[in-house]
């Protein structure tokens, strides 16, 4: 596809390689250029070419451990060189996960990920020397903060060529750290036969999937023995019977299937084996952590809800409420 991008994924099968993952790369150079040649986008050369001409800067630090994840600061950039950054980045308009700041420039997302990342953090087994996966990761936001945390190396994967871009330009301007972006399904990965990632994360999946139950078996299937699932998701209220299933849309989305209750969720937990199952977090989402933005300009939370009652989505179903769920893969 792009010279510039096959650069990106050798990095990456180079940081795989000393590895207990290194028989994955028998096949993982094929899967990715067949996934990238199944996801055609008339905006793909465009995007390509304007990651190809990036102006050429250095950032004489990044931070990853802050709230806004930081690459370079204003000193190092003339204002013609901000110019053409913001031009870039704007290329790649809307930014959902963050908040970014890139040389000075602030981009403000759709979602303050960074709360999310507030909620989930604290109940992580401490990610030093650990392979870390983050299934459904869009632009990368929570790849950064994971590796700000100490995690030797980050996997992210995502069907989405434009997540892909986005991803890459923010990373371009790294000190290129082992934090890398796979265009892959999680219905993609090997069974990994108990030897697999450290900690695997899943965060606004479970609901797109139409069969749960396989979703929740894919990340068992990826996760070393005794490894973490750390499982974020919509959940409504209610006993182990209790579960949502949309009649077309909710929150204006056509992809959601299935929004069960934390009851529910942790019993299909125990009954896929998994072990120490723990709810961690339960917080109602809110228009203050998504909403529309100079960087997302379109519709969000606020046109989702039903305008005289923001309990209630747009189409009369509980308003979004989303759990954190922490358990571990049998032994």
């Amino acid at each position: 596809m792009s010279a510039w991008l096959d650069a990106r994924f050798e990095a990456l099968y180079q940081d795989l390689a000393p590895t207990r993952l290194a028989a994955w790369l028998a096949n993982l150079p094929q899967q990715v250029q067949t996934s990238l040649y199944a996801m055609p986008h008339g905006k793909r050369e465009f995007w390509l070419q304007t990651l190809e001409q990036l102006p050429p800067l250095t950032a004489t630090s990044c931070d990853f451990k802050q709230a806004t994840v930081r690459i370079g600061q204003a000193a190092d950039v003339s204002a013609a060189q901000s110019a053409a950054l913001r031009q870039a980045l704007e290329v790649f308009i809307p930014w959902r996960k963050g908040p970014f700041e890139v040389f000075g420039i602030p981009i403000d997302t759709e979602w303050r990920s960074d709360w999310k990342w507030a909620r989930v953090a604290p109940h992580l087994s401490p990610l030093q020397g650990r392979l870390v996966l983050d299934v459904g990761c869009g632009s990368g936001y929570h790849l950064w903060r994971l590796f700000g945390a100490g995690a030797q190396q980050v996997i992210g994967i995502d069907p989405s060529l434009f997540f892909l871009m986005q991803f890459q330009l923010i990373k371009h301007y790294t000190h290129q750290p082992p934090v890398h972006f796979l265009p892959l399904k999680s219905e993609d990965l090997p069974d990994f036969q108990g030897k697999g990632f450290d900690t695997v994360l899943s965060m606004g999946v479970l609901y797109h999937r139409r069969s749960p139950l396989e979703h929740l078996q894919e990340l068992k299937n990826v996760l070393r023995v005794g490894g973490e699932l750390v499982l974020e998701t919509l959940v409504v209220e209610g006993n182990e019977r209790t579960m949502l299933m949309p009649e077309d849309r909710y929150g204006k989305m056509r992809n959601v299937w299935f929004i069960p209750s934390v009851a529910l969720l942790e019993l299909w937990l125990r009954r896929l084996g998994f072990e120490q199952i723990r709810t961690v977090d339960l917080t109602p989402t809110t228009t203050a952590e998504q909403r529309a933005t100079e960087w997302m300009r379109f519709e969000s939370l606020q046109d989702f809800l039903d305008p005289q009652d923001q309990s209630r989505t747009i189409e009369g179903y509980p308003a979004p409420l989303r759990a954190v769920i922490i358990a571990t893969a049998p032994k």
